[in-house]
């Protein structure tokens, strides 16, 4: 229903999808409040993907392809927005993907783990089936983790985090990266790499590295990795990408 050349084409496509996760129960109504306020930042940067955010998104791909068990947490967000994105983005670096939800209900679980197994991504962690673990000193439902995967793992890519999450995983020993459109977020603060891009635009961005890196042999490249990770400051990251958002 929605003309290509309307201005608003794929901002208005994103919402339809969003719309869409609610009704079908697996996004909570919040959701599309925290949708709304992500998409006023993406405004502010243009609705594109800016050189500062490229540089986090290579810096993450290089912080995940040197982790032992690194993990990609997904919520009904992204889920609604970027399902099959993650999905190849777990492939070109080997990562893990599990459920975890703020509001985790029974159904919002299943039905989330069933998108991704009709997806051929079978072995999705954080399920009603398996007996999960919890992280030490969070109060809130997304406390719980798998025991294979954000429990025990090193590196998290956490898309459309909450903050007090962020927080206790970094607390916890883990290095955590976010895509939050909002560089002022405690959610941005409190991670070791923020990327401060839209979800659609920043995963598949880092998949297309992480290809990269595989082609031309740098992805086992120890020292060409860790130079790109030492290379990078979140601090700075954060103050490129707070000036990249123009108010005209």
């Amino acid at each position: 229903m929605i003309p290509k050349t309307h201005p608003r084409y794929k901002s208005l496509l994103l919402r339809d999808k969003v719309k869409n996760a609610f009704k079908e129960g697996y996004l909570a109504d919040s959701g599309m409040i925290a949708h709304g306020r992500g998409e006023t930042f993406d405004y502010l940067i243009g609705e594109k993907t800016t050189e500062t955010a490229k540089k986090a998104c290579e810096a993450a791909v290089a912080t995940i392809l040197l982790a032992e068990n690194p993990v990609l947490s997904v919520n009904g967000n992204t889920t609604a927005l970027a399902i099959d994105e993650i999905i190849e983005l777990a492939k070109a670096t080997d990562s893990k993907i599990e459920i975890n939800l703020f509001y985790r209900t029974p159904e919002r679980v299943e039905i989330i783990t069933r998108m991704f197994k009709e997806k051929g991504w079978e072995d999705i962690l954080g399920t009603n089936d398996e007996e999960l673990a919890y992280i030490d000193n969070l109060n809130s439902p997304r406390a719980t983790a798998s025991k294979e995967g954000s429990y025990i793992a090193d590196v998290m890519l956490v898309p459309l985090e909450d903050g007090d999450r962020a927080e206790v995983l970094v607390q916890n020993g883990k290095k955590i990266i976010c895509i939050d459109l909002n560089p002022l977020s405690r959610t941005a603060k409190m991670s070791t790499i923020s990327i401060v891009d839209n979800v659609v635009r920043a995963v598949p961005l880092m998949t297309e590295i992480a290809k990269e890196f595989k082609a031309s042999g740098k992805a086992d490249d120890k020292e060409f990795l860790e130079n790109i990770v030492n290379n990078f400051s979140n601090e700075q990251n954060l103050k490129d990408s707070l000036a990249a958002i123009k108010l005209k």
